[in-house]
């Protein structure tokens, strides 16, 4: 009787676990991409491709430090699925070239957006963790036509192993 009990409590907040943004890694490529809106839920947004096909975000900004991308094609069929934010992704900006829409595009929308008296134009931070698992920043700073000037990393000391001890 109690493992019955155990059963029927748990099985739905398992299935709940299982739904949701990281439900996305690993879907192979051919999937319908209805299959993914079932299994992982509605995308934070969903941007068309430079090749037809489109691109659901499920981003975890600003709290979290992943955004997942699943990419479909132009027959509705996934091509690939990834973590998008990490270091090698990240110096593919190409700075005096992507703009805020390349951008938000390929890493989703930010954790949030700066300006500082020094910079003339928006900076958007991106939380993220290197391969050490530390969390980290990533600034892209933009010029006032949306081009990006300036990329790159820094530490994240809110909740570095120290803050954590106190």
């Amino acid at each position: 009787m109690r493992l019955s009990r155990f059963s029927a409590l748990a099985a739905p907040l398992l299935l709940a676990a299982c739904a949701g943004p990281w439900s996305t890694m690993n879907i192979p490529p051919g999937t319908p991409g209805g299959d993914v809106l079932a299994h992982a839920g509605r995308p934070t947004r969903v941007v068309p491709l430079p090749n037809g096909g489109q691109r659901m975000q499920y981003s975890m900004q600003p709290l979290g430090h992943e955004a997942f991308m699943v990419d479909v094609d132009g027959n509705g069929r996934v091509v690939a699925s990834y973590q998008a934010l990490n270091e090698a992704n990240f110096h593919r900006i190409e700075p005096g070239k992507w703009t805020r829409a390349d951008v938000e595009r390929e890493f989703g929308p930010p954790a949030w957006v700066d300006g500082v008296a020094s910079w003339n134009g928006p900076i958007y931070t991106y939380r993220w963790r290197d391969l050490a698992r530390s969390d980290m920043f990533y600034w892209v700073y933009f010029d006032p036509q949306g081009v990006a000037q300036r990329a790159h990393p820094g530490m994240e000391f809110f909740n570095a192993p120290n803050d954590r001890s106190r």
